[in-house]
């Protein structure tokens, strides 16, 4: 920014004030089924999860005379609420300078292999779409005089396709959306957490019926643990990504997601391999991705030990300080760690150097009143001796100061007012920060609909498994932003939403009541706490993104056991509340088990290092190189080629993990649509066969 911003304009898109919800309505019957006074409630569609793309879902099937309804864990709790960076991005094709190619756009964002051509096509051509129905909701992205997007570049992006409205941009889109979902009508039932999915019929006719729930509104002497039925015959899975499964993440805390929910319904899941890992806030404060400007600011990066002496650690990394300033920058845009970046001395050597430390067990920080300490033996940091690509950054920004806090001012003073909302000044004092985990990439299967292989189940926004190994950043934003819409409209021309479902599924419900009472049991020696400890420890320890062979197959025999021992013998709760926690972390375990079983599943089939993880092998091809020589003992394998042409596909086939691989579904970019033949699938709705 050129220029200093009012203080009320950066309150705006800093503290984004969400609406408050309706009234909810009260439940259509009540039935006794395993003992318990059970309410009932029904629909035509039930969208679980009220984040951007969950909203998204519920708005384009209300708009279109659908029956649906939202149920939530906790209203503007989720990761689109409460997660963001310095600007954090939505990615969409570029509507300034000369446009953009929706081909290469989908080219772009499948770039890192194992994605459906398809889907990436779906997202770049609906990209276009969905930022104008979100303008035209309200949702401020900034434009030139002339009424062009101001864009910017992000990672795996090479025209420049982002745009942001701040820290908040998908908080702002949650606002917008509950604006919408609210005025449209659409019935909201909060500290509703979905707990079982209700199925009926067999093989390929297997269906979604309901949904069994824990609502603490609905807690009664008869019925203590509040579950709840929700009858419906379709459901749209939105609840995000499973941000608990990892104990140094960037998610909120809470964030359970629906991975181990769908694998019980049958529900298949694919990619789980896929995730990303970059610096940001530890969870234990305030967790924040720290990409953008954060780190183009070029602040110093330094550990302190347990005795308190501080370690000027990168500089043991990099053979110039004009080497370890430009690559600082460069995460600000190759934010997530990726294994190839660590070769050359690039950007990733970062990641490993705070990794490295942090288990070691040093605190890391970054100061914005100072510049990057110099190498030993070299001149010390200067604007002017920068790489070529990050000097000609910070002078079109005009980010010229003398400090790291002055630049960062200049070119984006929301990203240090966020920190002040929560009491953390980054204009005072260092910054703690850590590598985490901030995105899954797999999710539930779908196909371009957004539909699972279960039938009247929809996923949509970081449930669905739509990534490949890599994304533009912000590209989830705008996945979930289409994908909402597309499933929307297929539930829309199907149907089986248009009404209120009516059918007695008692016998199901009060089947799955008594299963979901007996993985509950107080008297268990397991306990959501010994749960939770046990799947993030084993999770960053040996899932994280540095993994070998010996140690993730280590750590998929511990997670079957964990499993086989909830199976046995439940997991305990004392109060009702910890009852909701119990099957949820039920479900994180299980889940736990499916990305390490994929994993082991990769790696035992040759997989090499891509995207998130770095598969490290003493005979594998590659060793990153540091100012003191080779890193032996961070040897990878490279990637091959073949696997980028693939994707994982995982399933529950009673308590067994079952996993194989499918090709991925082409696109061809040669053929062409003609109106005149192709106007009549569209009016007769051919198009959702």
């Amino acid at each position: 920014m050129t220029m200093d911003v009012p203080q009320e304009i950066l309150d705006a898109l800093t503290d984004v004030d969400m609406p408050r919800l309706p009234p909810e309505a009260a439940p259509s019957e009540t039935v006794r089924l395993a003992g318990v006074e059970v309410p009932v409630y029904r629909a035509g569609c039930i969208v679980v999860g009220s984040g951007a793309a969950g909203l998204r879902a519920a708005v384009e099937l209300k708009r279109r005379g659908d029956d649906v309804v939202i149920v939530s864990q906790s209203a503007w709790g989720g990761t689109s609420a409460c997660s963001g960076s310095d600007k954090q991005t939505l990615h969409t094709a570029n509507t300034a300078d000369q446009g953009d190619n929706y081909k290469a756009m989908a080219r772009s964002i499948r770039s890192g292999g194992a994605m459906d051509e398809d889907t990436a096509y779906v997202e770049a051509v609906g990209s276009s779409r969905m930022m104008a129905s979100l303008q035209f909701l309200g949702l401020p992205l900034p434009q030139d005089p002339l009424g062009g997007t101001l864009r910017y570049q992000t990672d795996h992006d090479e025209v420049g396709r982002a745009t942001s409205c701040g820290p908040r941009t998908s908080r702002l889109m949650v606002k917008v959306l509950a604006e919408e979902a609210i005025r449209l009508g659409v019935p909201f039932y909060n500290q509703t957490t979905a707990v079982k999915i209700l199925t009926g019929g067999e093989g390929a006719d297997r269906h979604v019926v309901g949904m069994l729930v824990m609502r603490a509104s609905d807690r009664t002497e008869q019925n203590p643990l509040g579950i709840a039925l929700f009858v419906s015959s379709v459901i749209v899975l939105a609840a995000g990504g499973p941000g608990e499964l990892y104990r140094d993440s960037v998610y909120p805390n809470g964030c359970f997601g629906s991975l181990g929910l769908a694998l019980e319904a049958g529900v298949e899941l694919v990619n789980l391999t896929e995730s990303q890992f970059g610096i940001g806030t530890r969870r234990e404060g305030f967790p924040w991705n720290l990409s953008g400007t954060y780190v183009q600011a070029i602040p110093h990066i330094y550990s302190i030990d347990s005795e308190g002496v501080e370690h000027h650690f990168l500089a043991d990394y990099y053979r110039s300080t004009q080497e370890l300033a430009s690559n600082v920058f460069r995460k600000g845009y190759q934010w997530p760690f990726h294994a190839t970046r660590m070769l050359d001395f690039g950007s990733s050597l970062v990641d490993l150097a705070i990794s490295s430390e942090t288990a070691a067990g040093r605190r890391v920080f970054m100061d914005f009143n100072r510049n990057p300490l110099s190498v030993p033996g070299d001149l010390p940091f200067s604007l002017e001796r920068l790489d070529e690509d990050v000097r000609d950054y910070l002078g079109k920004a005009g980010a010229d100061q003398d400090m790291p806090i002055d630049r960062l001012k200049h070119m984006n003073p929301l990203a240090i007012e966020l920190y002040r909302r929560y009491k953390i000044d980054i204009a005072e004092e260092p910054l703690e920060f850590a590598v985490n985990n901030q995105h899954m990439n797999g999710g539930i299967m779908i196909d371009t609909w957004g539909r699972s292989n279960l039938g009247g189940c929809y996923a949509v926004g970081e449930a669905a498994g739509t990534h490949g190994v890599t994304r533009p950043g912000g590209a989830a934003l705008n996945a979930g932003q289409v994908f909402g819409t597309r499933a929307a409209e297929h539930i829309s021309a199907s149907g089986r939403a248009k009404r209120t479902a009516s059918g007695d599924i008692t016998g199901t419900a009060e089947t799955g009541i008594s299963d979901l009472l007996a993985a509950l049991r107080t008297e268990s020696p397991l306990t959501v706490k010994s749960i939770r400890s046990e799947v993030q420890a084993r999770m960053s320890e040996k899932a994280g993104i540095l993994c070998d062979q010996q140690n993730v197959a280590r750590a998929l025999i511990e997670a079957r056991k964990l499993n086989v021992d909830i199976r046995a013998n439940g997991v305990a709760y004392g109060r009702a509340a910890e009852a909701v926690r119990g099957v949820q972390w039920r479900h994180m375990a299980l889940a736990s088990e499916a990305v390490l079983s994929a994993l082991d599943f990769f790696i035992r089939g040759g997989g090499g290092s891509r995207g998130a993880r770095a598969i490290c092998d003493i005979a594998g091809e590659s060793t990153p190189l540091a100012r003191s020589g080779p890193l032996p003992d961070y040897r990878f394998r490279k990637e091959r080629e073949s696997h980028r042409k693939e994707q994982i596909v995982v399933r529950l086939d009673g308590d067994e993990i079952r996993l194989s691989t499918q090709a991925n579904r082409s696109f061809d970019e040669s053929a062409k649509s003609f109106f005149e033949r192709d106007w009549p699938s569209w009016l007769t709705g051919r198009i959702y066969d």
